[in-house]
């Protein structure tokens, strides 16, 4: 957390159902001031329904949450004020050009783009270039950044972003993610949600979800620091046989296919690299390379629903 240890964000024990459907389970967390906080897990593990709680356009069926200390169900008007949220999908006027749209979202807030535009005038000079062009017609990486300026023309405290990089480019991620730690910079709370792996390292701290609970809330580094096992990169081919074998294989714990390799957890006492080589290699199999890697934030995830 940060160094002032104040919880910008409260969430206990947050529930939600879509039918029979549970979307959230018992979503405990907290957030400080000037975090960057990370919600990592695939679809359907319950991200954008807690962000909805959270911005006070879904009530949750029990718990609660507070925002800067106001509650989401009787202060909802005051918190809206004080948040910035762009959603999942793009939800700026398509038809409005890029002048149209921020200038629009200024006026809701009752301001004005002079008045704030210290804040976003290193995203907007991007868009500068394109400022009478329609919202539809913007490349993803450029509907991102138009999102992101709307999100923050009335200059709010916390920021929540819901998957904001999803289909857009590994350059147009990278921009983005430098854009938030700026943000940051300016004292702004930042919680943000992925389905990335890779993404989770640029955050302070990450809640790692699945089917609407949270299994860890930990330092990326914190989380990589404690993956249980030895972990092996294995390649050689045909790969898609390879897994299976290595599935058969009396000293691998796991295997799962990641990238152009497979990773696989092994009884490390009891084989080496090498061993495991040759053993393909009198197998049949070519190009066979067997090595030693740390863990991502990815393989933690998969040992932990795998545990």
């Amino acid at each position: 957390m940060s160094t002032e240890n104040i919880a910008t964000i409260s969430c206990r024990q947050l529930s939600k159902r879509y039918g029979k459907v549970e979307a959230l389970r018992n979503a405990s967390f907290e957030v400080g001031r000037g975090e960057i906080f990370g919600c990592i897990g695939p679809d359907g593990s319950g991200k954008s329904t807690l962000f909805r709680i959270l911005t006070t356009l879904l009530r949750a069926d029990s718990g609660g949450a507070t925002v800067e200390g106001l509650d989401v169900v009787k202060d909802y008007h005051a918190i809206r004020n004080r948040l910035g949220y762009m959603p999942g999908r793009f939800s700026l006027y398509q038809d409005l050009s890029v002048e149209e749209n921020l200038n629009f979202f200024a006026s809701i807030f009752n301001v004005t783009i002079r008045e704030n535009y210290p804040l976003i005038r290193d995203i907007y000079r991007q868009l500068e270039p394109f400022k009478s062009r329609r919202a539809g017609k913007l490349s993803g990486g450029m509907k991102q950044k138009l999102a992101l300026c709307c999100a923050l023309i009335h200059k709010p405290s916390v920021l929540l972003l819901d998957e904001p990089t999803t289909g857009v480019d590994p350059i147009s991620r990278k921009e983005f993610w430098d854009i938030l730690a700026q943000l940051r910079r300016q004292d702004i709370t930042i919680v943000v949600s992925t389905p990335y792996m890779d993404e989770a390292l640029r955050c302070d701290r990450i809640a790692l979800m699945r089917e609407g609970a949270v299994l860890k809330i930990e330092t990326p580094e914190r989380i990589i620091s404690q993956f249980p096992q030895t972990l092996w990169s294995v390649q050689g081919d045909p790969m898609y046989k390879l897994l299976t074998d290595l599935r058969r294989h009396e000293d691998i714990i796991s295997s799962y296919a990641f990238g152009d390799a497979h990773h696989a957890t092994v009884r490390s006492e009891r084989i080496t690299p090498l061993q495991l080589e040759e053993n393909l290699k009198m197998l049949g199999y070519l190009n066979v390379e067997v090595k030693k890697i740390q863990p991502t934030i990815e393989d933690c995830y998969i040992a932990m629903i795998n545990d």
